[in-house]
């Protein structure tokens, strides 16, 4: 199984191929329409070193964006911000933890947008889940201190180019 570093550029593209050239994926996402993004707070022991976001932008099930983005961008563009450790978010995509729970818990925050709102969505989040995980995720606290050197570089170099 091919494997993806969690927030790079690779995985979304990766991630967002898959989801388009498959009917039944968004055929489970038909009923949803929203523009979200997810704020990843800097976390050394991830590799990352400042906030990372990323957008999830559905119009009826069909994926618009799925990309990271710039602050400016969410702020101006996405109807819901929510914003988590990198480690909440992990156990989100591995299926460790549900995000309706962790939501409701307060770990994950509402940055932007209505609760009312995100918790309309909710329904989907495991569908959401399921998008943006086709392939095995690599996540910075799993890499030895090498490794997560070469990701945090890695990551300087296309947040500068992508400017996120």
């Amino acid at each position: 199984m091919t494997a993806y570093y969690y927030c790079t550029p690779e995985w979304f593209e990766a991630s967002a191929k898959v989801y388009r050239e498959n009917p039944a994926a968004q055929d489970k996402l038909k009923k949803l329409s929203a523009d979200m993004a997810y704020r990843v707070k800097a976390d050394s022991d991830f590799g990352i070193d400042r906030d990372i976001m990323f957008c999830a932008f559905f119009e009826k099930g069909q994926l618009n964006r799925l990309e990271l983005i710039s602050e400016e961008a969410a702020q101006s563009e996405a109807e819901y911000i929510m914003a988590a450790t990198p480690m909440t978010w992990k156990k989100i995509l591995t299926k460790e933890s549900k995000f309706v729970t962790d939501f409701m818990l307060g770990r994950i925050k509402l940055e932007k947008g209505s609760k009312v709102g995100v918790l309309g969505v909710a329904p989907h989040a495991n569908n959401i889940v399921d998008s943006l995980t086709p392939f095995e995720l690599i996540f910075g606290d799993d890499l030895s201190d090498d490794e997560r050197e070469k990701y945090r570089t890695n990551m300087e170099k296309f947040r500068k180019l992508l400017e996120v």
